[in-house]
């Protein structure tokens, strides 16, 4: 799209334009321009002056629109409804997009404008300066009557304060709008109101991407969209840390029911998740992790109970729409915190498989715990579901968690590597890394001649830990890779057998069994003395008078 704003618009215009939006464009002409402004069908904004506005609309045919700003008393569109349409208004909230302005507040100018009217009338009748902006419009709610609504009535209230678009967020921008409407709405609060506020208004946000996102991917079989998917991870990694501040609800312990409905909003959120989409789940387990678990004491053990009790439920009452992964994980943390491990286990296995994500948030409350012995228990059980991911998948944490146990019980040691094999070859690059981490040379380089590897395969550097500890083990490592070289019969093979021949001569020297050496090149000679080529390379390398 063609751009070319050299002109900005400042509060008092802005507010002059939402009242001049209101006046000559209805509820109807707004909504399609919405739609065609979502659609992209705006294919150029230029402002030649700093009062006027240009556009190229894409309809039925290419439409050009020309608008006095801020007035909008000069417009005019080279469609058949020229005065009032909706290349207009699209103009408008591309406009408005492009100048960082909130694109709602533009749609819903022309009920916000009526709303504002009829309190600006009531508002005379009680005195004469009275005062109305575009904010009037909106919603309003004191802290007292927050504090006294649930958490869904918060939910209806930012749903009420979007408008009668009320639209869903495919982008940051778009999420960036729905905030700024929300805060715009929030009243002087304490502290503690303030955090569960801020959490529900991106957890609103959140929900207005996820639930268009997982619809286009459930009817489409598309991916979800990369702007869209940026966003999700922008606003999901903002609303952990929202969770990671923990909260200290000591001082203001008749706010504890706004925890437990945030509790309800994310378990009803998380159990008609898609399974792919790793977002709900992840934000229900930081509630438990951060806000619920710190803040209980005797009662713990008996709301955990009534937890598993309402996932239960859920899987009766929401059928065929129950999202079972997650509900899975959900029930399998509850049975961790209650330490019925075997439960926990079996639930997972019935699953089949576990997302590598959902395990890490299981482990890490074991260590939250700090429960070692049953964190290496866990590792140990759940390292096979997890062996139809791709290694890179596994790399890092799954290791690092393995690392953490053996620093607290070492003894644990054996079912690592029990785990591992039997992971083989899902764990491939977990075994090595940790054959190499823990020094077992002689099972690293057995491992690899089982697979086919080659010397010549691994960087010098890889090699030279093994060359300083342990030279010896090197030895049928180089002495099998020549001979495989030498059986390809192709130059190139025969420079690689060349160039291991000479690593094998620093070796023999290391070890001091140069004697051994000369019987071995002697030999060697000997018997490929028909290879030409081969007589050649050994010459060229010096290994040869």
């Amino acid at each position: 799209m063609m751009t070319n704003l050299e002109y900005t618009i400042d509060d008092a215009q802005w507010q002059m334009l939402l009242e001049q939006v209101a006046k000559y464009f209805d509820d109807l002409t707004i909504k399609r321009g919405f739609q065609y402004y979502k659609q992209g069908a705006v294919l150029s904004v230029t402002m030649p002056q700093a009062d006027r506005l240009r556009a190229v609309v894409e309809g039925a045919e290419h439409y050009s629109v020309s608008l006095e700003l801020p007035s909008l008393e000069q417009r005019s569109c080279t469609c058949p409804a020229s005065k009032g349409c909706k290349h207009m208004t699209a103009a408008l909230l591309q406009y408005a997009a492009l100048q960082e302005r909130s694109v709602p507040a533009l749609v819903n100018a022309a009920t916000a404008v009526r709303a504002g009217g009829a309190a600006a009338a009531k508002a005379s009748s009680g005195g004469k300066n009275a005062v109305v902006t575009m904010k009037a419009a909106r919603p309003s709610v004191t802290a007292d009557e927050l504090e006294k609504m649930a958490v869904s009535e918060w939910h209806q209230l930012f749903a009420r304060a979007m408008g009668p678009i009320n639209q869903h967020a495919r982008s940051m921008h778009e999420a960036r709008e729905i905030l700024a409407v929300i805060h715009g709405l929030k009243p002087p609060l304490s502290l503690l109101m303030d955090q569960l506020y801020e959490l529900h208004a991106h957890l609103f946000t959140l929900e207005k991407l996820v639930k268009p996102a997982q619809e286009d991917w459930r009817h489409s079989g598309l991916f979800i969209g990369y702007h869209t998917q940026l966003a999700m991870d922008e606003l999901l990694e903002v609303t952990m840390r929202g969770f990671a501040r923990g909260l200290s609800i000591a001082e203001e312990s008749e706010l504890w029911p706004r925890v437990t409905e945030t509790l309800h909003y994310l378990r009803e959120q998380m159990l008609k998740e898609d399974k792919s989409l790793n977002c709900f789940f992840k934000l229900y387990h930081a509630c438990w992790r951060y806000w619920l678990k710190p803040n209980l004491a005797e009662a713990q053990r008996e709301l955990i109970e009534k937890e598993l009790q309402q996932l239960e439920a859920a899987k009766t009452e929401m059928g065929s729409t129950l999202s079972k992964l997650p509900w899975t994980f959900a029930q399998s943390l509850m049975y961790l915190y209650l330490e019925k491990d075997e439960a926990a286990w079996e639930l997972l296995r019935s699953a089949g498989v576990l997302l590598p994500g959902q395990a890490s948030l299981l482990f890490e409350a074991l260590i939250q715990e700090q429960a070692w012995s049953r964190l290496a228990n866990w590792l140990a059980e759940l390292g096979p579901l997890l062996g139809s991911f791709r290694t890179d998948e596994l790399d890092g944490t799954y290791g690092d968690y393995w690392g953490a146990v053996l620093t607290h019980v070492p003894d644990a040691e054996s079912r690592m590597w029990t785990t591992l094999v039997a992971m083989l070859p899902y764990s491939r690059k977990l075994y090595e890394d940790a054959l190499v981490a823990h020094g077992k040379w002689r099972q690293w380089i057995d491992y690899h001649m089982s697979c086919g590897r080659e010397p010549l395969d691994f960087r010098a550097t890889m090699l030279k830990p093994i060359e300083k500890d342990a030279p010896e083990l090197l030895l049928p490592f180089y002495h099998q890779a020549v001979e495989r070289y030498v059986l390809l019969k192709n130059r190139d093979s025969y420079k690689a057998a060349v160039k291991l021949l000479k690593r094998l001569l620093k070796l023999y020297r290391k070890l001091k069994q140069e004697p051994r050496w000369e019987h071995f090149i002697t030999a060697f000679a000997a018997r490929h003395s028909r290879l030409r080529a081969l007589q050649e390379e050994l010459r060229k390398g010096g290994l040869l008078q």
